[in-house]
């Protein structure tokens, strides 16, 4: 599918003087060098996924700024494809063109002088056996640019080295396979010529693994798996041995499919790891285990990818708190000793700070309301877990934050001459109630979370299929069929079947019976929210309404602003305080992704990928029928702001 073109993005009378200015100041082709200067450069580019190897995403482009920011409009927007799942692409700009993906892997690039696309790679997944395999959306968050090629990510698990020019593959590689329950959703990353990507799929009996490829032939480098197995070498596995049941259920989850941060210097690559499977203790025979390196922070060495430290923040996880949510690196002064640090707002509430150099934990405070643990020993950081977060097959528990957590994969962005971090959340007024599954049999090709949701902790109990239906709620009675004597009896000996079947089915369990309130500790807010955080003190500056755990996505810039793009709006804060600048409706329905900010001929420009599309049909079903009330479903695009902009959504 093409792009539709809404209107030029640059003048064309710029074109020449823009081309001479892009020569002096780009770099033709991204090299370790331009990664790395990424913080020191002027801005124009936005070449990886967090803007700098250590995901700051901050810019120092200023042109558009507090004084002027309530001048921004629509200056182009295109059409990336069909949708079927939620934009959470970061995309890429280098020299004038704009890369991204979208549903299904597709990837895209697009002129933006011109408005015209510049080629299309769709890696043709199968899609009708691949979406069963999907744990939770048809979403990818972004590509990697390095050395003449666009690096993408195809969910069934492939990894495609395309070329920048005309979009035609260079390389192709394996890094998992659909057939073991793996998907790819996460955006690369480049680090010392090598392709960092993780595996998603941890509610599926999967072993979790971060894999690094040459990033010139795809030729695998080396892999990090987050479970440990008696076969292996690496010191790191071997001492996380002890912390795992002998017989692990299924591969152990703790997949790395989101964070990935990398310092240059230290030459460590930093990533977080998802929660084991299944989720109960009971259901996964674990009482008393820590299980790492699951729901933890890993730094492993860029070059060997050997362990070098952790850092769990969950300990025996029950309540699925991945912590795979970006790690943000900052050099920050506390108690009067400059730290070099990272920083993670975790899906379990607490908001983390730890010396980056050696997983040592400096401080966390709780960012939403807390009732699954007490608090956190002071020296280790170890979480003091609330006892009675624990859940039973007969006895639930209302958990918050649920498995949404208060906050997910949107990124965070720190603006270093502040020195303020700012995060999108959710804190709940009620969390999720979870009991352990009766009768939990292990599914060795399909998901194993081994709970139940919702009510008092029960499962609802389901109709036999062929019995007896009617009364309230049943179905209307079908129309007398004219079918011959022996289809008859055979009809009737299935429904006696039935019948006797479900007579002499077993009772459903009980409701598990659900506990009094926990306390709760946090600070006492409720909703979405857009935060900043001073980790010099460790004190909140600044919270305003808007956001949520799973969108709100941040870019910081040095104009002073911060933007959020959150429930198909485009907001503009000043970084100090938090006085909003600008409430910009996109007119666009559905999730949002990140927003970057790039220059191309002088001019600033702040992009985002917004809309759902058409949900596709389940596999092997038929599409639902049409609503004739219902308003057409939107196809996704991506949406290009400037100062003064006058486009027209078509």
């Amino acid at each position: 599918m093409s792009f539709r073109r809404t209107s030029i993005l640059i003048p064309v009378l710029a074109f020449a003087a823009g081309t001479v200015y892009l020569q002096a100041q780009r770099p033709a082709r991204v090299d370790d060098v331009a990664l790395r200067n990424a913080a020191q450069s002027k801005g124009e580019d936005w070449l990886s996924y967090g803007f700098t190897p250590q995901e700051t995403r901050y810019s120092p482009l200023d042109q558009i700024n507090a004084a002027n920011v309530s001048r921004l409009g629509l200056a182009s927007s295109y059409e990336v494809g069909p949708g079927g799942g939620g934009q959470e692409a970061t995309p890429l700009v280098h020299n004038g063109v704009i890369y991204s993906t979208t549903q299904w892997s597709v990837v895209f690039a697009v002129d933006l002088r011109t408005g015209k696309e510049k080629w299309r790679w769709d890696p043709e997944v199968n899609q009708t056996a691949v979406r069963s395999k999907i744990c939770c959306g048809v979403v990818q968050r972004g590509i990697a640019i390095y050395d003449g090629k666009i690096i993408a990510p195809s969910i069934d698990g492939r990894l495609f080295g395309l070329d920048q020019e005309t979009g035609k593959p260079v390389w192709e590689t394996r890094v998992a396979y659909t057939q073991e329950n793996y998907t790819l959703t996460m955006a690369p990353r480049i680090a010392k010529g090598k392709v960092i990507i993780g595996v998603a799929g941890a509610e599926y009996p999967v072993r979790g693994f971060i894999a690094a490829f040459d990033a010139k032939t795809g030729v695998q480098s080396w892999k990090f798996y987050t479970v440990p197995s008696p076969t292996d070498k690496d010191p790191g596995l071997v001492k996380a041995l002890a912390t795992w049941p002998k017989n692990i259920v299924g591969g152990g989850g703790a997949t790395v499919w989101d964070a990935i941060s990398y310092d240059p210097e230290l030459e460590l690559v930093y990533f977080g790891t998802g929660n084991a499977g299944p989720w109960s203790e009971d259901t996964r025979v674990s009482k008393g285990f820590d299980l790492l390196y699951a729901a933890s922070i890993v730094a492993v060495d860029v070059n060997t990818g050997l362990y070098k430290w952790h850092y769990q923040n969950v300990p025996g996880d029950e309540w699925d708190y991945d912590s795979v949510q970006h790690l943000l690196q900052a050099d920050v002064t506390i108690k009067g000793v400059k730290r070099k640090v990272i920083m993670q707002a975790n899906k379990n509430g607490f908001l983390y700070t730890l010396d980056r150099t050696n997983g040592k934990f400096i401080r966390a405070i709780p960012f939403a309301k807390i009732n699954w643990a007490l608090g956190l020993d002071e020296v280790t950081g170890r979480p003091i877990i609330n006892p009675q977060a624990k859940y039973s097959e007969t006895e639930s528990v209302n958990i918050t934050p649920g498995p949404g957590g208060a906050h997910n994969w949107s990124p965070m962005s720190f603006n270093p001459n502040l020195g303020l971090l700012f995060l999108s959340g959710q804190s709940a007024a009620t969390g999720m109630t979870y009991a352990v599954q009766p009768n939990f049999t292990y599914n060795p090709q399909g998901q194993n979370m081994g709970i139940v949701f919702g009510g008092r902790g029960a499962a609802a109990a389901k109709p036999v299929a062929g019995a007896a239906g009617g009364g309230r709620g049943g179905a209307a009675a079908a129309p007398a069929e004219n079918v011959s004597p022996e289809v008859a009896a055979a009809r009737a000996a299935a429904a006696a079947a039935a019948a006797t079947a479900a007579a002499n089915a077993p009772p459903p369990p009980a409701p598990a019976k659900l506990r009094e309130p926990l306390n709760v500790i946090g600070p006492d807010v409720t909703g979405g929210f857009l935060m900043a955080y001073d980790p010099a003190s460790g004190t909140e500056r600044w919270r305003v309404p808007g956001g949520s755990a799973i969108g709100g996505g941040t870019v910081a810039t040095a104009g002073g602003i911060v933007f959020q793009a959150t429930g198909g709006t485009l907001y503009a804060y000043s970084a100090d305080k938090g006085t909003k600048l600008l409430e910009l409706k996109t007119g666009m329905p559905g999730q949002m992704a990140p927003p970057i900010t790039f220059m191309v001929d002088g001019k600033q420009y702040v992009a985002l990928q917004v809309g759902n599309g058409a949900n596709p049909p389940p596999p092997g079903g038929a599409a639902a029928p049409a609503n004739p009330t219902a308003p057409p479903a939107v196809k996704p695009r991506l949406l290009v702001y400037a100062l003064d902009g006058t486009a027209k959504l078509p």
